[in-house]
């Protein structure tokens, strides 16, 4: 890898490669039972993320996309970050793909007045709890989400971050 990945929106143009990416993720390395049927919004990232004022962003090698973060606003001057994941040959601070996903959507959130993040993931993915955990985030029960928080079936820890105001 000589390059380091870009940091870009991506739109239904890279739905195939999003799909491509997230689902062997899902299914055959974290042996999560989740099937594309239960991510319709893999096959709509314009309609799902971007016209509802989130986002869906790709780390693109070459024309390659090798990880995703997504971003649903869900009102209340808040936001779900979906979508998390980076390949694995490309994961680790070396590259810190995963850590500019972040911070790119942080920023996002920001600038649209966003002003609490919140996820859910699910118990079997443990570098991604320290992640967000060494990110701020906040582990909280599920019965601390607003109820406007689109809860995914698979998930069951949940996360909360608040954003200061920059100033």
């Amino acid at each position: 890898m000589s390059t380091v990945p870009t940091i870009r929106m991506i739109d239904n143009h890279f739905s195939q490669q999003a799909i491509g990416l997230i689902l062997p993720i899902q299914q055959q390395e974290f042996n999560i039972p989740v099937t594309l049927e239960d991510q319709p919004d893999l096959l709509d990232i314009d309609t799902c993320y971007h016209r509802t004022g989130g986002g869906f962003w790709g780390a693109m090698q070459g024309e390659t996309l090798v990880g995703t973060i997504a971003l649903i606003a869900i009102g209340h001057q808040a936001g779900a970050i979906r979508k998390m994941f980076v390949k694995k040959e490309f994961r680790g601070k070396e590259l810190g793909i995963a850590q500019r996903l972040l911070e790119g959507l942080i920023a996002y959130s920001r600038q649209q007045g966003i002003q609490d993040l919140y996820l859910g993931t699910v118990n079997k993915l443990e570098a991604a709890m320290r992640f967000y955990e060494r990110n701020h985030f906040k582990r909280i029960p599920k019965t601390d989400l607003p109820s406007y928080f689109p809860v995914m079936p698979a998930d069951n820890v949940f996360y909360h971050l608040h954003l200061e105001k920059e100033g």
